[in-house]
């Protein structure tokens, strides 16, 4: 026999009022209410919501309850054919799997490339289908117009497919991943082409900076990019560093692990001449702590385009990119010291080694690395 009524709903507590066969009604401290039916399905013990009162009325619900216990007794899943219909689209499900990874890419750049190539590539096939109607044979379509002629950005446009799918497996929407191992057989092996960055001969590192020191370009950018070159930093290390890293008294640059690519904290010993570069950034002063900020977007570091445009506009750019200037500092280590492997490596904030051999290292070759650094300046000869 039901036990709830009209009024009897109106005027509960806080807690569970049961009408009867799994349906009951929950009132929180605050004096919402909603409509819940406990079931069986499977030998699982399931709670379904059935809406919120009053837009869901007493008889709404009973009406609400029988079907569902009719849908059971037909060999139904209700709570699956529920969830079914929250299933979201290919987009949505990017989206989310998007904002969930923003926080740990440590590279705006890296955000920004991950969505555009599957609005270049993906979402006009898919982009508007159900998570769980998506085959095979659509992921293919997707894939092998690419997979041959450009395979690069095919090999990220799958995985980043198969990263989405992952998620939707992890949620309940899919049990099969389409982009995983089962379509191996219709791809051709792709052959992974390594692509060093462009880098100057160490030679021709000084010249260049003197020619960059002469252009019209902001003195924000150009003494960046001579500090980047004189610490054999990475772009954004430089770009993003703050004067609280910086200690003076030390001469030393300490860069916190949640800036670093392995995420591990790196000190950085600064010569006489990045000193010096340091010496003119205080002019650059915009009421941030940053370093390098922003002549147009004050507050903000410099973008990482700035630093190319920089090497364009001195003809460079088709011969050297900035990161390459890390691979220029490696090689004049090798060719014209006799620094061992693993300093030159600790200086370009690389792990030495596999995860075995890492467990043991627990230095960081600092003492080495300065005078490794000093001797960097010194054939640089930079003022």
């Amino acid at each position: 026999m039901p036990q709830l009524t009209a009024t009897k709903v109106k005027a509960a507590g806080p807690g569970k009022h049961y009408d009867g066969q799994g349906l009951h009604l929950r009132v929180t401290d605050t004096g919402s209410r909603s409509w819940v039916l406990r079931i069986t399905v499977d030998g699982r013990r399931r709670e379904i919501g059935l809406g919120s009162w009053p837009e869901v009325s007493l008889v709404d619900a009973r009406k609400k309850a029988l079907e569902h216990r009719a849908a059971i007794a037909d060999g139904r899943d209700p709570v699956a054919e529920k969830r079914r219909t929250t299933i979201p689209v290919f987009r949505d499900a990017a989206k989310a799997v998007h904002e969930a990874n923003r926080p740990r890419w440590r590279s705006e750049q890296h955000a920004i490339r991950w969505w555009r190539s599957l609005e270049n590539h993906v979402f006009d096939e898919i982009g508007d289908m159900r998570v769980d109607r998506i085959t095979q044979t659509d992921v293919l379509r997707i894939l092998t117009p690419i997979w041959t002629t450009r395979p690069e950005a095919a090999r990220k446009t799958r995985q980043r497919i198969r990263t989405i799918f992952r998620w939707c497996q992890a949620h309940g929407y899919i049990t099969l991943n389409v982009a995983g191992e089962v379509i191996d057989g219709a791809l051709p092996p792709m052959p992974r082409v390594k692509s060093n960055f462009r880098s100057l001969p160490y030679p021709e590192v000084s010249e260049a900076l003197a020619v960059v020191d002469e252009t019209q370009a902001t003195a924000a950018a150009k003494l960046c990019l001579r500090f980047l070159v004189l610490t054999a930093a990475r772009s954004g290390e430089a770009r993003f560093a703050v004067w609280d890293e910086i200690d003076f008294g030390a001469c030393e640059w300490r860069i916190l692990a949640s800036r670093m690519k392995a995420a591990n904290e790196h000190r950085v010993p600064l010569t006489e001449a990045a000193m010096a570069v340091l010496d003119k950034a205080k002019d650059l002063h915009d009421g941030s702590d940053l370093i390098f900020p922003s002549p147009i977007k004050p507050g903000n570091p410099l973008s990482d385009a700035t630093l190319t445009k920089l090497l364009r506009g001195v003809g460079l750019a088709d011969r050297a990119t900035v990161h390459g200037f890390r691979a220029s500092f490696r090689t004049w280590a090798l060719e014209e010291t006799d620094t061992p492997w693993a300093v030159c490596e600790a200086a370009l904030a690389h792990s030495l080694g596999d995860s075995t051999q890492q467990a043991y290292i627990r230095g960081n070759a600092f003492a080495k690395r300065r005078k490794l650094m000093d001797q960097w300046a010194q054939f640089l000869e930079l003022p």
